[in-house]
């Protein structure tokens, strides 16, 4: 039987590998503390109780020396019908004969005698009670006994006399009630000194550890960044009062900061690469189109002369004119990239997306007449800001790749929609799927799913590399899911009246409500 999400993580929540480092310090700090006042608490427990009984033994053996006869003759002082001296009251002095019979004695109380002053006497002891203090052995060894009833407990001692035995008990209620005392005051000293040291340690250690905290905080900023692309400017960097090399925090900022340094000019190394080789291909692309038109056109102008041209040769000139027109696509969309990562700007002007759907669909149908091509179009026109050339660019990439990567036959729906302020366009095919291996570099350039599938009709691995940076450009997002018989390409765009809204902080212009 699986157990429910809350009760599997309960058990992290009190695992301290997983707790902050202040929790975890305050926690040691009052756990040592709590061990420190148990040892502490015990040993004065402890002391105390064999002081206690010490004293109190001392006092059993005195007054049972005192019940002693003082001779033979039996002239003691425990003879007398009087308590000894010294007795206190709930004390318990008795005289047994051989047989552990009451000869004499009893519980100390407070009387008058015959002039009416106070004065010690004795008072009767239950017989279960006589019975009980005749077992002890008497061997002069003091031993606690439990007398029952109002009695309670008592430390008794018995010893041999010349006329029997001799019993003494003192209560143990006096003594029991100071160790009690003493356990909870020590207990609550303890917890309240814990209190304070908790509280004092976690205001300590949250302010010692302020400067590990900003480190971190530098650190999470410089996380939030996007690094992957682009000029990054990385200015983060640790407070110089944090860096200090003699203390641990000051290490880490240190290294923090040197760390940062070697990243930074990591990026600018990186950035200045990709600028140059985006100028590269810029330039070679607009350098390129100038003779490869020449090579269309010598081609051309070839096939179109009035003398008859061997059909080798023709067959020839056909192919270099074919292969032309290839690498003019591939030119073009390598020069259509390098502006886009340029940042050139797009037109922007409205847009009707679901026009541009019905031509896009049109020119699919024509180049794909085998492919059953449908349209899911809304009641009322969909409409966006921005570059028309470039947005009828991303349908016929998307369909020239439904075309391209489906069987004939395969069903291709083109949506047009509203939803949340954007505009969301679909192109979804029944076809075999994006294999998984594929589907995180699906949008990176020059990625192909079959290679030489993909070269022999003529796909240059850009096309939905061009759709990415064209809806980013577009301010919109791009998206894929897919399964075996089913790929949905999903394109969101922030509408006309999306961008005139005023914009909301944290939100994307596509996302806007």
């Amino acid at each position: 039987m699986s157990s429910s999400p809350q009760t599997e993580s309960r058990p992290a929540r009190w695992n301290p590998a997983g707790w902050p480092l202040r929790t975890r310090l305050v926690a040691i700090m009052i756990g040592l503390l709590m061990l420190l006042g148990l040892v502490v608490g015990a040993t004065a427990e402890i002391y105390l109780n064999k002081s206690l009984y010490q004293q109190l033994d001392s006092k059993l053996a005195e007054t049972n020396a005192r019940n002693h006869p003082r001779g033979p003759g039996g002239g003691g002082l425990f003879n007398t019908d009087k308590p000894p001296p010294g007795s206190e009251a709930d004390w318990i002095v008795l005289r047994l004969n051989d047989s552990g019979a009451r000869t004499g004695g009893g519980i100390v109380a407070i009387g008058t005698d015959a002039n009416g002053f106070y004065d010690d006497i004795y008072q009767a002891l239950p017989a279960a009670t006589v019975a009980q203090l005749a077992a002890v052995t008497p061997d002069d060894a003091a031993r606690d006994i439990d007398l029952g009833g109002e009695l309670g407990d008592y430390r008794v001692v018995s010893s041999l006399t010349s006329g029997g035995v001799s019993v003494t008990a003192l209560p143990l209620a006096s003594t029991q009630a100071t160790l009690i005392r003493v356990a909870l005051v020590t207990g609550g000293a303890v917890l309240a000194a814990l209190v304070i040291a908790g509280w004092a340690g976690a205001f300590i250690v949250r302010r010692t550890l302020q400067p590990l905290s900003r480190v971190a905080a530098t650190a999470t900023r410089v996380a939030e960044l996007e690094l992957d692309r682009g000029e990054v400017e990385l200015a983060q960097r640790v407070p110089a009062s944090d860096t200090d090399p003699r203390t641990e925090v000051g290490q880490v900022g240190s290294a923090l900061n040197r760390l940062l340094d070697h990243v930074g000019n990591a990026l600018e190394a990186r950035h200045a690469s990709e600028m140059q080789v985006r100028q590269f291909v810029a330039d070679a692309s607009h350098e390129l189109r100038t003779p490869l038109a020449a090579i269309r056109g010598y081609a051309e102008l070839s096939r179109r002369s009035r003398r008859p041209v061997p059909e080798e040769i023709a067959h020839v000139l056909r192919r270099v004119e074919s292969e032309a027109q290839r690498m003019t696509a591939l030119v073009e969309d390598l020069l259509l990239l390098a502006r886009l990562d340029a940042g050139r700007p797009l037109a922007q002007d409205p847009v009707d997306l679901t026009m541009l759907v019905v031509d896009a669909v049109s020119d699919a149908h024509a180049a794909g007449p085998r492919h059953d091509w449908q349209l899911a179009l809304p009641e009322e026109p969909v409409t966006v800001v921005g570059d028309a050339q470039r947005l009828h660019q991303v349908l016929a990439n998307l369909l020239a790749n439904a075309r391209t990567h489906t069987p004939e036959g395969t069903t291709v729906t083109v949506g047009v929609g509203e939803s949340g302020g954007a505009a969301v366009l679909t192109v979804t095919d029944a076809g075999p799927g994006i294999p998984a291996e594929l589907q995180p570099h699906i949008f990176e350039r020059f990625a192909r799913g079959d290679s030489s599938r993909s070269r022999a009709a003529g796909s240059t691995g850009l096309g939905l590399s061009i759709v990415h940076a064209v809806v980013t450009a577009h301010g919109g997002t791009v998206s894929v899911q897919t399964v075996p018989g089913r790929t949905e390409f999903t394109v969101r765009l922030p509408t006309a009246a999306a961008l005139a809204a005023p914009p909301t902080p944290g939100v994307p212009v596509a996302a806007r409500p």
